[in-house]
């Protein structure tokens, strides 16, 4: 499903009550909320699929909006769960993200995505989606 973003008073971009109520959530600590509770993912994996530091997630979690560039990378980490949960069960997604993986040369997948390699997963994700073989 695609973000849908507006502009705010500030001129940041923001993820609409759509995108809050898609998870269940009014805000973003509800949405970290909803993050860690479904993809059984605590707030370290959050934190290095955004990229950014714990106390930058700790403040999302305390209802702190976040910057529009670290929006952009929730909305990226959103959409990437919105793809996992496609391919297996939510709450397998936090064991996944942390297991070695064969399919990226024994890397886990968290560490791919801290590469800068997210379009690996994205390969993967098509690959199983469509039937290619992989």
């Amino acid at each position: 499903m695609p973000t849908v973003a507006r502009k705010t008073r500030r001129g940041h971009t923001a993820l609409t009550a759509f995108r809050f109520a898609h998870r269940g959530a009014t805000d973003y600590a509800g949405l970290l909320q909803h993050y860690r509770s479904a993809f059984k993912m605590p707030q370290p994996i959050v934190v290095r699929l955004t990229g950014f530091s714990p106390r930058s997630v700790a403040k999302w979690s305390e209802g702190v909006a976040p910057s529009p560039r670290q929006e952009r990378a929730l909305a990226e980490m959103d959409r990437l769960l919105d793809g996992l949960a496609r391919v297996m069960r939510p709450e397998q997604v936090g064991q996944w993200l942390k297991s070695p993986n064969p399919a990226f040369d024994g890397s886990t997948p968290l560490q791919v995505v801290e590469r800068g390699e997210l379009d690996r997963i994205w390969q993967m994700l098509y690959d199983l989606e469509s039937g290619q073989p992989g």
